[in-house]
């Protein structure tokens, strides 16, 4: 089983304008609400194709309320902490004339170390040996950067696979207590090292490092150029593949969801690549926060290129 945990999950409201015009009116051509947040598309796709997933972490409010039957209706399994304040809603724009996506993204409300705790507690009582525990997503208000580390490590201590997908301190702090998987993109790991990293050899060099720190696997999303996957025994560049892109909204998320779904399957690291790169790649393919299916992706697989760097 794959368990996400979405500690700061979202309703995603995607707008389409013909040309986003600032400090003017914009005529909306359509709309859409989806669950969202990282945590919740990681889980999307996930059980798209074909996976087992339960999805965790803290709802509330009419739009904790609107999530949990969305997730319902797409046969999620989830078992959340339920607080009284709301569950933000995030704002994707996009532009059909510029092929842009603006993004507002809400804060979100604070959270306790008492609902955290709570969040843990589901954790810790459902995952066994075997499993897959996910932590994406920027932490929320209020949570201390260490807390995912400690959580990672005490799950690393009882056998459970886990994967970090987050930013800033939380990230390197993560990063220190050795989780299994990572999935940063060239951004996040430019920022994870505080300098820009815009070549290949500076990007295997640094997911290398982290794998030499106690990381199994690294995977760097690098957008429309592919990503790179990286072990201490093998590493991969996987080709992107040009399509029409028309929303790049989870399109992360949806990469490390099949990234896991072919580790927990046992396929080889580049079976793996490949299915990770064709799932990132139909998700973009779709409009607003929506999870590509396996029928979709298998066309794709074809495509990607796969290169041995070692």
């Amino acid at each position: 089983m794959i368990l996400t945990v979405c500690l700061n999950p979202a309703i995603d409201k995607s707008l389409s304008v013909e040309m986003l015009t600032v400090d003017g009116v914009n005529r909306v051509v359509s709309t859409r609400r989806d669950p969202g947040g990282k945590g919740i598309n990681v889980a999307k796709v996930v059980r798209n194709l074909g996976g087992e997933t339960l999805a965790t972490g803290i709802l509330g409010g009419s739009t904790g309320e609107y999530i949990q039957k969305k997730l319902d209706a797409l046969g999620i399994a989830h078992d959340f902490v339920i607080r009284e304040a709301p569950t933000r809603t995030n704002l994707k724009i996009s532009d059909l004339h510029r092929h842009t996506m603006t993004e507002l993204n809400e804060p979100g409300e604070p959270v306790t170390d008492e609902e955290l705790n709570a969040v843990w507690d589901k954790i810790n009582n459902t995952v066994k040996p075997g499993d897959i525990v996910v932590f994406a997503g920027k932490n929320p208000p209020g949570m201390a950067d260490d807390v995912l580390a400690k959580w990672i490590t005490a799950l690393r201590e009882r056998g459970i696979v886990t994967a970090l997908d987050t930013v800033d301190e939380a990230m390197r702090l993560g990063v220190a207590a050795k989780p299994s998987v990572i999935k940063p993109n060239r951004e996040e790991l430019s920022d994870f090292y505080g300098e820009p990293l815009h070549y290949q050899r500076d990007i295997l060099a640094a997911a290398r490092e982290i794998v030499e720190s106690g990381v199994e696997r690294v995977v760097v999303s690098l957008g429309g150029d592919g990503a790179m996957f990286v072990t201490a025994k093998e590493v991969l560049l996987a080709s992107g593949i040009r399509v029409e892109v028309k929303s790049t909204v989870g399109s992360g998320d949806a990469m490390l969801a099949a990234l896991l779904y072919g580790i927990e399957k046992g396929e080889s690291w580049e079976e793996t690549a490949r299915l990770a790169v064709a799932a990132a790649t139909a998700n973009v393919m779709m409009g607003g926060s929506q999870a590509p299916k396996l029928e979709q992706l298998e066309p794709l697989l074809s495509q990607v290129e796969i290169t041995h760097l070692s």
